[in-house]
């Protein structure tokens, strides 16, 4: 608002029409009004001391956003109260000169209020307070002075206002600019601490304020997640791509290759998961024992997507630990997705994190198969990984493949004639086993 009063123009209007009033009737009852409202302003200006505790006092009685930066800086409040009314009552005189820096001073307010977390809706009611009691006072001097002028002040009224909602949509602005600015610091302090933790790079000293800042307990149980998608661009900020029990605490963060999450296991929660692994066991099912079964059976796990879970670690201290060793695990997945506990994997984690000498074993074990057909070798290699899944039974086994027993047996012996190998002995189906994984998770 380039001025606190504007020249009135009647709109046309075709119908019905109006007969517009005199021009300079209209410009004599301005210039008044204007006239009015200065002298008024100009005692406001001399009395700014008593309007600004009246303000305060207003402040601390009605808005409760206030009342406890008030109690906490009492001084300070009041001379920012007292530095705003200076201006904006002073805009009312001489807006030109006045303006910028009564909205330089809005928008420190509304900066100030939004790093002390004071509600906008408060800040905004504190402005209308503030506006509310600097028009009373002009209405109540004028009254004092000339009760006939009263009437001359309905005239700038409107103006007075359009400029109180000026100032509030001014700090609207700063204070929704101030409080992404706030939010981003703090997103970004809380993605570089977390780094920083799953790196292993975090310092002792400030364990506690990562664990403050992060809404983690400094020596709690946790594991960490490392998720990859079929089609993740390097260093893509996306949405979690699992869905993990209702009640979970986990804090994400965008790794290089991965998403990881820092998963915190409820208090209690070992012995409730330990009785679950066994009643699995109990009934022949494949164990995901310790605190980690309570949040691998119910986590949901997209198709196409791979999920390595690490052992629980104590402490965010740990951190940098368990995601090295979800990140393993991540590798022993399949391509076609899937989750891998590290506890239940640990010869595939032990064959993916030397990949040099997971490869060099795979090609001493079954590169004899690449001799022969290559159809010939995938029947074979798809038959004794059968096999071992079945746990060494060729009737299991045949019903896997849809085949006899004895073919079972027939490919068996002739892999073992291949390669050399020994499947009844300990040593050799060691190595059969960790060059199958090797060849599946590192190719070849």
């Amino acid at each position: 608002m380039p001025q606190v009063v504007r020249p009135r123009i009647r709109a046309l209007h075709t119908t019905p029409p109006v007969t517009p009033l005199p021009q300079r009737f209209r410009s004599l009852v301005d210039r008044e009004a204007v006239g009015v409202l200065h002298r008024a302003a100009r005692v406001l200006l001399e009395e700014l001391p008593e309007l600004t505790e009246r303000l305060v006092e207003t402040l601390y009685a009605q808005e409760p956003g206030y009342r406890a930066a008030i109690e906490a800086a009492r001084a300070d409040i009041w001379q920012e109260v007292h530095h705003s009314l200076r201006h904006n009552v002073g805009s009312l005189i001489q807006p030109r000169e006045f303006r910028e820096a009564a909205h330089r001073t809005t928008r420190w307010i509304g900066e100030i209020r939004a790093e002390q977390r004071v509600p906008l809706d408060a800040v905004l009611h504190a402005f209308r307070l503030g506006g509310a009691m600097v028009w009373q006072g002009l209405v109540d001097e004028t009254a004092r002075r000339d009760p006939e002028d009263v009437r001359l002040l309905v005239h700038v009224a409107a103006d007075v206002w359009n400029f109180v909602d000026e100032h509030c949509q001014v700090l609207t602005e700063a204070y929704r600019q101030a409080e992404r600015r706030i939010d981003w610091r703090r997103e970004n302090q809380q993605r570089l601490m977390t780094a920083a933790l799953l790196d292993g790079t975090a310092r002792i000293a400030d364990l506690p304020d990562a664990a403050t800042m992060l809404g983690l307990a400094e020596d709690g149980r946790y594991a960490v997640l490392a998720v990859r998608t079929a089609h993740r661009a390097p260093h893509a900020a996306t949405s979690p791509p699992l869905v993990l029990p209702d009640g979970t605490t986990a804090l994400w963060h965008t790794g290089a290759d991965a998403e990881l999450a820092v998963v915190a296991l409820e208090p209690g929660a070992s012995a409730s998961a330990d009785r679950a692994g066994e009643s699995r066991r109990t009934a022949g099912e494949p164990g995901q024992g310790g605190e980690l079964a309570l949040l691998t059976t119910r986590m949901t796990v997209p198709a196409g997507v791979r999920v390595g879970v690490s052992s629980v670690v104590e402490g965010l201290a740990a951190l940098g630990e368990a995601r090295r060793h979800a990140e393993t695990a991540l590798r022993a997945c399949p391509a076609s997705g899937g989750l891998v506990l590290l506890d239940e994997n640990l010869p595939t984690a032990l064959v993916v994190s030397s990949p040099a000498l997971g490869s060099a074993l795979a090609d001493r074990v079954l590169g004899p198969l690449d001799g022969i057909d290559p159809a010939d070798r995938d029947v074979l290699i798809e038959t004794l990984t059968a096999w071992l899944e079945a746990d060494g039974s060729a009737q299991r086994a045949g019903a896997r493949l849809y085949c006899h027993r004895n073919t079972v047996l027939n490919r068996l012996r002739r892999f073992e004639q291949l390669s050399g190998r020994c499947l009844t002995r300990p040593a050799d189906a060691v190595e059969v086993c960790l060059a199958l994984a090797a060849r599946r998770l590192l190719g070849g």
